[in-house]
């Protein structure tokens, strides 16, 4: 079933999460125990994040460079083919431009066709690690609105490859993300809503936000959103704190802010349990009020941990 149909069916607030695939060695049994303790939920949809693969440069003999792999993780498309068909629930997998032509785009996206996945969440993706500056494959998308037009391109019948014969058209529905304190490379907020009008304007059926802890984040970057004309669904995005260093790395890494009270209590915190408790607890907080206001779904970021997740949902849902 389609993430956008099961929303516009229901005006409960429904259960989502994302997870993300295990490092190349590990197994996939991992996974479904991240995934078990959360089925009681009933989640609408499990989302199955997207990585480049990480690489590094070693110089030879002082003169050449060498580029070469040091993580990989599993293909999204068989861990959400393994997820579908175990649990029987709808899986969104992520789609990224780094990393992929057009034309390894759209093999994905016949794979993902093929196998019965209808839902996808298209993203530009991050820089490799250790880079600063996103940088496209030679006939690759270099934005998020790129891979949105390919994928109702498809939708349409129109492949990369003209002159195909047989052709299928799919029947993908696509969601974008949102940044409630805007993305960092973005020069202000109205350049970016600008931007995630475009998407939407281009065939997006809904939002997915970025984490904030600040609910009154998430309720004025709606405001804004509809304002423009952004009509559809805006599901916000929660990430618990879940370690002791999230204090620090969070707002380092995705350019966000913390409020002051949540700061206070995690300046208390001497380790990760107590400060996974404070997380725990501010989720709950942040859950019941946007629950209260009518958020179509309360998607969750785990990272595959889900014991504070499951602790979160028994108290909201």
């Amino acid at each position: 079933m389609k993430v956008i149909d099961r929303i516009r069916e229901t005006s409960e607030t429904l259960f989502s999460f994302e997870l993300l695939p295990p490092l190349k060695g590990h197994s996939i049994e991992r996974l479904y125990a991240a995934i078990d303790p959360l089925m009681e939920f009933n989640p609408m949809n499990i989302n199955i994040t997207y990585h480049q693969h990480e690489v590094e440069y070693r110089t030879i003999k002082g003169k050449l460079v060498e580029k070469r792999v040091v993580r990989k993780r599993p293909g999204t498309v068989a861990i959400s083919a393994a997820i579908k068909y175990k649990y029987g629930i709808t899986v969104v997998p992520h789609l990224i431009c780094g990393g992929f032509t057009r034309e390894e785009t759209e093999n994905a996206l016949i794979d993902l066709h093929y196998l019965g996945m209808n839902n996808l969440l298209a993203l530009r993706g991050d820089p490799p690690r250790g880079e600063k500056r996103f940088i496209p494959e030679e006939d690759g998308h270099a934005h998020a609105i790129d891979l949105v037009k390919q994928i109702v391109d498809m939708n349409r019948g129109i492949y990369v490859e003209q002159g195909l014969v047989n052709v299928l058209s799919t029947d993908f529905s696509v969601a974008v993300a949102g940044y409630p304190e805007k993305h960092h490379e973005a020069p202000n907020m109205t350049s970016d809503l600008h931007y995630l009008k475009e998407k939407v304007d281009a065939g997006a059926d809904y939002i997915v936000t970025q984490m904030f802890f600040d609910n009154r984040k998430y309720f004025d970057f709606v405001d804004m959103c509809r304002n423009l004309g952004i009509n559809v669904p805006i599901i916000p995005g929660l990430k618990p704190i879940t370690f002791l260093n999230d204090f620090h790395l969070l707002p380092q890494t995705f350019s966000i802010d913390l409020p002051d009270a949540l700061a206070k209590e995690l300046e208390k915190c001497k380790d990760t349990p107590s400060a996974r408790q404070v997380g725990i607890e501010w989720a709950i907080m942040q859950s019941k009020e946007l629950k209260s206001a009518g958020v179509p779904v309360l998607h969750y970021y785990s990272l595959g941990i889900s014991d504070n997740i499951q602790a979160i949902a028994r108290a909201v849902f």
